[in-house]
């Protein structure tokens, strides 16, 4: 099965999932209750026009001028957004009593993120709030066989390839074309990016490969659209002119209560999967698709983040926590549940819905206290998780996981929502 069959449903079908959010969330508000507060707040929601405005942002490491654009749904949510590598910077919502936070994790200027792609640090490179690709997540031994040819990527988390190897061929690190769209009920960036090809090896390189590693010219472009029902929307297409793999996704990291309020672990959590992918030490699954009933990763009904992460557990301490795919519960290739979060304290709620077949949660288990978030607080363990929906991690090795081949002309199409909401008392 090629990338090619996530198909994007019509906006009627959209609308319908939008509509029911508000039903489904009112599910997490059972699972807790709270009392709303406004330690990080910034004003309380209004009511306008949806607006998209961009500002100069500074310069990339290779000279050029980068952007920061600013989405505003005219109903108190906005979402900030740079071209360089796609990053969602801030995404400002309300709370149950109508005070905005932003909720994700971040640096307040540019070079916060230069320095987090090229900088060796104790958390390492975090990819807040990223487009990522080639390919999203771990590769193991940084190779795979495609169509008899075995092509060698950069290995840049020991010895497999993450998130598209060394910052030289990471989409994150790109400047990506921008056209900022105005529509009747939203607004939306529109973002494009070419990444070459790269080298081909059929002996194990002395170096690392030239460009990227991976075969065909691949065409990619990232719409993000702000609705007025507060929703993000990330659609993403891409083609490629010569077979590859291919596996996007977005890395914002979350935290409902406020960017940079402290730990997530008193956060509910509910994750829409029968199933998940244990790994070995090195973070690749081993052991196919096992069921999470009778484990700390049955997330079928919601529960506190931090409830069993500190349990023992053989593949929590492999992972220092949660970094794991779970293989969501689907029926056909359209939109589908796959999480949703619950902060009990402001009642901010996220809903995720996408077309992929899986999603990573990770919590935040290498943040080390040496990052200083937008907000000028430290980001430490915990401090946010990512539900980063995708194809499983090293598929392109796994014959028994979803493919993410693509061929020239077939064409790559996936979506994923991120809704918010709020619940519980007012």
């Amino acid at each position: 099965m090629h990338a090619s069959f996530l198909n994007r449903k019509s906006r009627r079908v959209l609308v319908l999932v939008l509509a029911s959010t508000a039903i489904l969330a009112a599910g997490a508000a059972s699972a807790s209750a709270g009392h709303g507060h406004h330690g990080f707040g910034h004003g309380r929601v209004g009511h306008g026009s949806a607006s998209i405005t961009s500002q100069p942002w500074g310069t990339a490491p290779d000279g050029t001028s980068v952007n920061l654009y600013t989405l505003n749904n005219g109903r108190g949510m906005t979402v900030t957004i740079t071209n360089f590598g796609g990053i969602v910077q801030s995404i400002n919502v309300p709370d149950r009593h109508g005070q905005v936070a932003n909720v994700a994790l971040g640096f307040s200027n540019l070079a916060g993120y230069v320095s987090d792609d090229y900088t060796t640090t104790a958390s390492g490179e975090t990819y807040f709030g990223a487009i990522i690709g080639r390919y999203a997540n771990r590769i193991a031994n940084g190779s795979f066989t495609l169509n008899g040819v075995t092509y060698y990527l950069n290995q840049n988390n020991g010895t497999n390839t993450l998130h598209g190897g060394a910052p030289v061929s990471q989409w994150n690190t790109k400047v990506w074309a921008a056209t900022p769209i105005s529509g009747r009920h939203s607004v939306s960036l529109e973002l494009t990016y070419t990444d070459p090809a790269g080298t081909a090896a059929r002996v194990p390189p002395m170096a690392p490969p030239a460009g990227n590693g991976f075969p065909g010219t691949v065409t990619a472009k990232v719409v993000y659209t702000l609705t007025q029902d507060d929703a993000l929307r990330m659609d993403y297409t891409a083609t490629t002119d010569a077979p590859t793999v291919i596996n996007l996704t977005n890395h914002t990291y979350f935290n409902l209560a406020g960017e940079g309020s402290g730990g997530v672990q008193g956060q509910d959590l509910m994750i829409n999967a029968d199933s998940y992918t244990p790994v070995n030490a090195n973070l690749i699954p081993e052991g196919g698709i096992v069921p999470v009933a009778g484990t700390p990763f049955d997330f079928r009904t919601a529960k506190p983040i931090g409830r069993d992460i500190n349990s023992g557990n053989t593949q929590l301490v492999l992972a220092h926590g949660f970094d794991h795919n779970w293989v969501l519960n689907r029926s056909g290739s359209g939109l589908s549940l796959a999480a949703r979060a619950y902060d009990p304290a402001s009642g901010r709620v996220l809903t995720t819905w996408t077309t992929e077949p899986g999603v990573q949660f990770y919590s935040g288990n290498f943040l080390q206290g040496d990052l200083v978030g937008t907000s000028g607080h430290t980001y430490r363990q915990t401090d946010g998780f990512t539900l980063e929906t995708q194809h499983y991690p090293d598929s392109p090795n796994q014959l028994n996981f979803p493919s993410t081949e693509l061929d020239a002309g077939q064409h790559f199409n996936s979506t994923t929502i991120y809704q918010f909401s709020t619940a519980g008392r007012h």
